[in-house]
């Protein structure tokens, strides 16, 4: 990968590291006649997985949803295709716990979205809902027809189901995700990069929780400055500290 992106000028090829000069950065191990050498890279050995110079692929392994619920991405590298359109009702949770009891009592044995919001960065920071994959893929490996709707966040993990994040606005801003209730049919089509809801929402208002309702408190308030001013996960999720300048503090003498 880096050995491409440097292929295509898109690195600060004149960086010292700390481990040296930048050129010693694409190569890799290798044992020639016991002895530990290093390889300069000539690209990917699979250029079906990483293009190499010359190369192009037809598509990417990530796309972006727009629809009326806002923008989100999904990623469908490892979604077969007959997964990757879904329309089926909703399953509305504030919380990934939440997900978890109602797989356990058997409520989410149908074809459903499954929509899991304020899991947002100004909610919760956009923690990993790492609970949610295995217990889907136990569903889709029964026959139902599910997918996962979440202003929240997966690292890579959504593998074969095919999973919505990082919708923008997430519901504590006021998003449409925050409008959705039990039972709406929800329409998440990866081929055409659609995200809706085939319900008029118009006239609903969004829904309000007490986010810090059962929250950990070690630590969130040293973050609420952080959550408060952070942006959009389509912007980055970043934020900029207060300068400090302006609480420098003259010295007085006494």
């Amino acid at each position: 990968m880096m050995a491409r992106l440097a292929q295509q000028d898109l690195l600060h090829q004149d960086t010292l590291t700390a481990f040296g000069h930048f050129k010693d950065q694409l190569s890799y191990p290798a044992l020639e006649d016991g002895d530990l050498v290093w390889r300069r890279s000539k690209g990917s050995s699979d250029s079906a997985v990483i293009a190499n110079e010359g190369q192009t692929q037809s598509s990417g392994g990530l796309k972006v949803l727009k629809g009326n619920l806002g923008q989100a991405v999904i990623k469908v590298s490892a979604v077969k295709k007959e997964h990757r359109v879904i329309e089926a009702p909703a399953k509305v949770f504030n919380d990934q716990s939440e997900v978890e009891r109602a797989y356990q009592s058997g409520e989410l044995n149908c074809d459903c979205v499954v929509v899991v919001r304020f899991n947002g960065p100004a909610a919760n920071g956009m923690p990993e809902l790492h609970k949610l994959m295995p217990l889907l893929g136990n569903l889709q490996n029964d026959g139902f027809k599910v997918a996962l709707v979440t202003d929240g966040r997966l690292s890579g993990a959504s593998g074969k189901i095919p999973a919505a994040i990082h919708v923008s606005p997430e519901a504590l801003r006021g998003g449409v995700i925050a409008k959705i209730k039990e039972g709406d049919i929800v329409r998440l089509d990866s081929v055409k990069g659609c995200l809706e809801v085939l319900t008029d929402l118009d006239s609903r208002d969004c829904v309000k929780i007490d986010n810090e309702l059962g929250q950990m408190t070690w630590g969130r308030g040293l973050f609420a400055h952080c959550r408060q001013t952070v942006s959009a996960a389509d912007q980055g999720a970043s934020f900029l500290y207060p300068s400090l300048e302006k609480h420098t503090l003259e010295p007085k003498l006494t």
